[in-house]
């Protein structure tokens, strides 16, 4: 993760996929927070969530 300002869009990029209920990112300790819609299984959303950040910063690893 680059810049905040890479941060902020993968945070917003995250938050639009369908699942996620909030997703915030800590530009300081590189790490991001999903919280997941009720009823959604997590295994299935992560794998979007790293799509839509990678559109952003390619490079970009997601551990879950």
């Amino acid at each position: 993760l680059d810049c905040a300002n890479c941060a902020a869009k993968m945070e917003a990029a995250t938050q639009k996929v369908e699942g996620v209920a909030t997703a915030a990112i800590s530009f300081v300790t590189q790490k991001m927070k999903v919280a997941f819609a009720e009823g959604a299984d997590p295994a299935g959303v992560m794998p979007e969530v790293l799509k839509v950040c990678r559109k952003v910063e390619r490079g970009v690893e997601i551990q879950f």
